[in-house]
């Protein structure tokens, strides 16, 4: 749920702090105070279109921050966080979005700055903002099927889940069908390539870890003066005469002599004795490395050529001599595959022709289903509707087939909700209903249904409750109250049937300080929150009697809440 929300120098907004509740939070007050401004910067929060138009007269930038709080780890938008990135813990999102004098907007998801399109995607997991002339999600007939399978749950899982496995190999191969059905010509060209660069790379005769050892033999050639003088100088000092090996020679014989009178020495000589053994064995290694080596200028010539073609090989298929046999092997396997086209591509239109035939019978496993679930939705919304005084009115989920042999993700259904609302009409799709009180009633049935089976933590209605009144007014104030029972709903609303089903009354007042018009937001309770109940009811004035009746309209309220929850806990 949006459990704070923080807004500075937006609009007529100087700056705003509100905190939301549970449940139903309904926002009145005079026409222009402020209401909408405030759903429009939650609006902005989720990653809607902004612009400097927004920023406060006189103010470098306008700032709006949201925190929301979720009671479980499997909510879809954590999904989202991890896949962009995005720290969380203890279930708290905060959003946060800022527009500059320049139009240029920052956007941050738990302090991690995102760009607007992850700001619009982690938002649409949180909150469903639905005004009167606004298409959202349940009027937008492409996701009609998925809202269907939502209502049909685990019911469609199994079924979904083989159909999706069995797409998706059929779409792979598809694609790889598709590669054989280049031109002949095209296909005699990459053969030709194919077989040139595979020649080429074959007749290198290339082996791992060839090019570091040649390298290593061209520096030793290369530097063949400087070593083999090194180690003859070397040699010479340790085992000329009179030189190192002599001198070590009678150190040791000295401290051995000493070592015979007093053992305290012995260790030292044994010491000096490895030592001499050991340098001794080095000069025999230096003189046998001397005697072996052979200046070869003909190897040198044969280690640089070779290194000259690996280089001209790693120009045209990779960076090393590994990647060039890589690269080898995957062209092997394309030239096996075109050589070969014919048998293989026999093979695989049969295996094409046997997916395509478990598709049919799995999508159609699927609409049946589908047609079961959609009899159940079409009673569970005309009961709404009924309930919203539309009892007239028709519904209807209609089921258009795919061409013959095409497939999608969803299988072979192309699903529309659609709508009559007068007898004797048409069904027509949602977007051609035309009364705004018709459309809100039915956007409320909708929403009762699915606000369970969406998983949007806030729900936001801005004003669908105009052009109702009377008992249609009460019926659509309970079904607000109902969604509010499976997710956060705010409402600004100018009717006293929904603000009295409130769990939090919010006051929108518009005032003029310093010069200046700001807007400013106060929570009502008791005498206060009857007292613009009692306004709602009247108009301006407020007397006794419009008191009286709005004390009756909140005490109807709680009983019918209470009923509500009782109702709805034995479900």
């Amino acid at each position: 749920m949006l459990r704070e929300l923080d807004i500075r120098n937006f609009a007529i907004i100087q700056e705003l702090s509100v905190g939301f509740t549970d449940g139903l939070t309904v926002l009145t007050g005079e026409t222009g105070a402020g209401k909408s401004i405030i759903i429009d910067a939650v609006q902005l929060l989720a990653g809607g279109r902004g612009s400097q138009e927004f920023i406060r007269h006189g103010a470098k930038k306008a700032e709006i921050e949201g925190l929301f709080s979720l009671e479980t780890d499997s909510h879809p938008v954590f999904s989202k966080l991890e896949e962009f990135g995005i720290p969380h813990e203890d279930g708290d999102i905060l959003l946060r979005r800022e527009i500059n004098d320049k139009g240029k907007t920052v956007c941050r998801v738990n302090g991690k700055l995102v760009t607007i399109a992850i700001l619009r995607e982690v938002g649409a997991a949180l909150i469903d903002i639905h005004g009167q002339h606004e298409t959202q999600e349940l009027m937008d007939e492409k996701k009609h099927i998925r809202l269907l399978d939502q209502f049909a749950g685990s019911r469609l899982d199994q079924a979904k889940e083989s159909y999706t496995k069995t797409y998706d190999n059929y779409m792979k191969l598809k694609r790889e069908f598709s590669s054989y059905n280049e031109n002949e010509q095209q296909i005699a060209q990459r053969i030709d390539l194919l077989t040139f660069q595979l020649d080429e790379i074959n007749a290198a005769g290339l082996q791992p870890g060839e090019e570091e050892t040649l390298l290593a033999d061209r520096k030793r050639l290369q530097n063949f003066t400087r070593i083999y003088e090194g180690l003859s100088q070397a040699y010479e000092a340790i085992q000329g005469e009179s030189k190192g090996l002599d001198w070590i020679g009678n150190a040791m014989s000295e401290l051995e002599h000493a070592a015979a009178v007093d053992d305290e020495f012995q260790e030292t000589a044994e010491s000096l004795s490895g030592a001499f053994y050991q340098i001794q064995d080095t000069a025999t290694v230096v003189k046998r490395s001397l005697d072996s080596m052979e200046f070869d200028p003909e190897r040198l010539n044969e280690i640089e050529d070779r290194l000259s073609a690996i280089q001209s090989l790693k120009r045209k298929y990779g960076a090393s001599i590994k990647e060039i046999l890589q690269y080898a092997d995957k062209q092997a396997d394309e030239l096996d595959r075109l050589v070969n086209r014919d048998k293989r591509i026999q093979l695989d239109q049969e295996r094409l022709s046997q997916l395509a035939a478990d598709l049919t019978v799995e999508a159609e496993e699927l609409t049946v289903l589908r047609k079961k679930t959609a009899k159940e939705l079409e009673s569970a919304i005309m009961e709404q509707l009924t309930a919203l005084h539309m009892g007239k009115a028709a519904f209807q989920v209609q089921f258009d087939e795919l061409p013959e042999g095409k497939f999608d993700r969803n299988g072979r259904d192309a699903i529309s909700f659609r709508i009559s609302t007068n007898v004797g009409e048409p069904l027509k799709a949602l977007t051609k209903v035309a009364s705004g009180g018709e459309l809100s009633r039915m956007m409320l049935a909708l929403k009762t249904i699915f606000s369970r089976h969406q998983g949007i933590t806030s729900i936001i209605f801005d004003e669908v409750d105009t052009g109702v009144s009377g008992r249609v007014a009460q019926a659509i104030a309970e079904k607000i109250a109902a969604i509010s029972m499976h997710s956060q709903v705010l409402c600004i609303s100018h009717l006293p049937q929904v603000a009295a089903m409130a769990d939090q009354h919010l006051f929108i007042e518009k005032k003029v300080e310093q010069e200046r018009t700001v807007t400013s937001v106060e929570e009502l309770d008791g005498a206060e929150r009857t007292k613009e109940m009692s306004r709602m009811l009247s108009g301006a004035e407020i007397t006794e009697l419009t008191l009286q009746h709005a004390e009756e309209l909140l005490t109807l309220a709680d009983e019918r809440k209470s009923g509500m929850r009782a109702a709805a806990g034995t479900m």
